[in-house]
């Protein structure tokens, strides 16, 4: 369920910018944001650049997973 929410006009800005770019809606984007900075402070010891990709890695699903083989193994 969305509820209208009041940004700053510079915020929204950047958000319509990086959407567009990313393929994302304003909406999206701003909420996109949002989960990465919830989770960057809920594991403040992971650097923000890890807990982004571990996100983008979450929602592509398992379709474009492959199968970790530790090197040990190889």
């Amino acid at each position: 369920m969305g509820l209208p929410v009041r940004i700053d006009s510079d915020l929204y800005d950047q958000a319509k910018s990086h959407a567009h770019a990313e393929r994302r809606t304003i909406a999206g984007q701003i909420e996109f944001w949002a989960i990465i900075g919830k989770a960057a402070l809920d594991n403040p010891d992971l650097p923000i650049d890890f807990v982004r990709d571990l996100m983008i890695a979450k929602g592509e699903g398992k379709a474009l997973a492959t199968t970790f083989i530790p090197q040990s193994k190889r």
